[in-house]
């Protein structure tokens, strides 16, 4: 019963999570071709799982865009590759999650909004 009703509730607010993502996303930071560049090839190394309408991946989501951070976005709710990556390397399936693979190509998995975005400002502001 419980479940049906959080599944009933996530349907009547979905197309209004959708809407606010949307209409809330910042204006992206302007850099130079050549910094924007240096970000671009910094970012190959990044992939934020998440779920579409997750309140807390929203605003990753906007941190992204405000620092315009062209990070992999992997859909862990509806696709089944993402989902089984997301637990095998993470250990839960729990978003948003930034998986972050350093130069000597250790892979570091991030969960928590808030540390996602420190790390995101403090790496790319």
């Amino acid at each position: 019963m419980i479940k049906i009703f959080f599944r009933t509730l996530r349907l009547i607010l979905m197309p209004f999570m959708l809407l606010w993502a949307k209409l809330a996303t910042p204006k992206g930071m302007v850099r130079t071709a050549e910094a924007q560049q240096q970000v671009d090839e910094e970012c190959r190394r990044l992939a934020l799982y998440h779920f579409k309408t997750c309140p807390f991946c929203i605003k990753v989501r906007h941190e992204m865009a405000r620092l315009s951070l062209p990070i992999t976005l992997r859909d862990a709710q509806h696709d089944p590759e993402h989902r089984e990556a997301l637990l095998q390397g993470g250990g839960k399936v729990q978003t948003p999650c930034l998986r972050i693979i350093d130069a000597q190509g250790q892979v570091q998995w991030m969960y928590e909004s808030n540390d996602i975005i420190k790390y995101l400002q403090q790496r790319f502001s």
